[in-house]
């Protein structure tokens, strides 16, 4: 299993190198430049020029990546944002936990909703509450992130009052657990009707795939009670597609984030990745970018070690071969 793992770690690092010189090409590939956006229009060009020296944007391409790169490999350095003048890395850290409260809130109340629904719409198929539960899950995955929201705020916030429409505290105050809970009702609200609703077709697929199997017609038979026969044997065979699924969530609720955090003013890795694409901010898109593969892969990695103990034919393959 260590094997593996390391293995996997390894194969890692060339799919980084991969995915930060396509990022590179695509950014330079777009039109503009941080200076454009640092200076005026009426700028002389010797000026805008020196600024161009200043920030190294006037080397070639393959120049200042291989800088990027040199920095990162030997100081783990991501270097400086060109609008803020910030370290890269800190301003990452800096809103990477706002990011993982709400990505995280969100993920687990979606799956406590999705896991118990799924499964008794699989145990109760073509019944009424089977038919409202699919199609509140078809709801869920069909209206778009950015218009729930908006239906959200304009409701709950501009007409009724009753919820803040963004941000992590009110304005002037250090903030409190009870004030964080009560900005986070909006967006997560949006989240989890998205997670919700895409995971409770795929238990459900899931279970209905493994209720015809015949080891649970001998647990039957042999007179295990029916909690036991769906909620042990048949959701223990059900759980690898469903691992796979909520491994995947990860990566996706990580890019939704980024209108989620925009129209909820929520401080943290998707609204940096939004204005850092609109003022053409080269090193903190890359720091981003390698930041997000990294949360991708890693979430890939322990997926598969979920597998492992979901399924012990998994683990013993591990142990004879550290092979799948």
């Amino acid at each position: 299993m260590i094997g593996y793992i390391l293995r996997r770690l390894l194969i890692a690092i060339p799919v980084l190198f991969g995915v930060s010189v396509i990022n590179f090409i695509i950014m330079r590939m777009a039109p503009g430049n941080p200076v454009d956006m640092l200076v005026s229009p009426k700028l002389p060009d010797a000026a805008r020029e020196a600024k161009m020296i200043e920030l190294g944007l006037n080397d070639p391409a393959y120049i200042q990546y291989w800088h990027w790169l040199k920095n990162l490999v030997l100081n783990g350095d991501l270097g400086y944002s060109m609008i803020t003048y910030e370290p890269v890395t800190e301003l990452i850290a800096s809103r990477m936990g706002p990011t993982v409260i709400l990505m995280g809130t969100a993920l687990v109340l979606g799956l406590m909703i999705a896991i118990p629904i799924g499964i008794y719409s699989a145990t109760k198929q073509y019944s009424k509450l089977d038919y409202t539960f699919v199609t509140g899950s078809f709801l869920g995955i069909s209206i778009p992130n950015f218009f729930f929201a908006l239906l959200l705020v304009y409701i709950f916030s501009i007409q009724l009052n009753w919820l803040p429409s963004g941000g992590m505290k009110e304005l002037g105050s250090e903030g409190s657990l009870g004030s964080l809970l009560w900005h986070m009702i909006l967006p997560v609200t949006v989240l989890v009707a998205n997670v919700a609703g895409r995971n409770i077709r795929y238990v459900r697929s899931a279970m209905l795939e493994i209720m015809g199997q015949d080891f649970l017609r001998t647990a039957r038979a042999k007179g295990v009670k029916e909690f036991f026969v769906v909620n042990k044997h048949a959701l223990r065979n059900a759980l690898i597609p469903i691992v796979t699924i909520v491994g995947l969530e990860v990566s996706i609720l990580f890019g939704g984030a980024v209108v989620i955090e925009q129209i909820f003013s929520w401080p943290g890795i998707g609204q940096l990745t939004l204005s850092s694409i609109m003022s053409r901010d080269y090193s903190t898109i890359m720091g981003l970018n390698l930041v997000a593969a990294f949360v991708v892969i890693a979430a890939n990695i322990l997926t598969d070690i979920v597998y492992a103990f979901v399924d012990p034919r998994i683990r013993k393959s591990y142990v004879g071969g550290g092979k799948r």
